[in-house]
């Protein structure tokens, strides 16, 4: 059995197969998942995991050379706000109606178990070098 990583054998499987300029969206509870991407469901209960606990560990995992939030996450969501600031200098705000226009494009859907308003982002993966 793997000792550390990813540990949940359908996320480690879909982040394998990504390549440069793929889209990841990892989301909360609430985002409308659109029909084709490869979806994992990691939501277990309300909160867990949080958004912040899984797009950390996938920052741990993926080269990521843009990200794209819905402006809404400025006003409504402050922790989040913060996190993503904090990881992405050039994050793009888009209105939250582009932002699940977006997430059409997505080649992997990561769902948390976070139920806090605009707990979203869109990663576009990047290569190595």
């Amino acid at each position: 059995m793997k000792k550390s990583g990813i540990l949940n054998r359908h996320l480690a499987g879909a982040l394998a197969v990504l390549g440069h300029t793929d889209l990841v969206v990892v989301c909360d509870a609430g985002l409308p998942i659109p029909p084709g991407p490869i979806v994992v469901d990691l939501a277990f209960r309300a909160g867990t995991p949080s958004f912040s606990e899984v797009l950390d560990g996938l920052l741990e995992e993926l080269v990521v050379e843009g990200a794209i939030a819905a402006r809404e996450v400025r006003e409504h969501n402050p922790e989040v706000t913060a996190q993503l600031d904090g990881a992405f200098p050039d994050l793009e705000l888009v209105p939250h109606e582009e932002f699940k226009a977006r997430t059409r494009q997505a080649r992997l859907v990561v769902r948390t178990g976070e139920s806090r308003p605009y707990a979203n982002v869109i990663l576009r993966c990047g290569v190595p070098f």
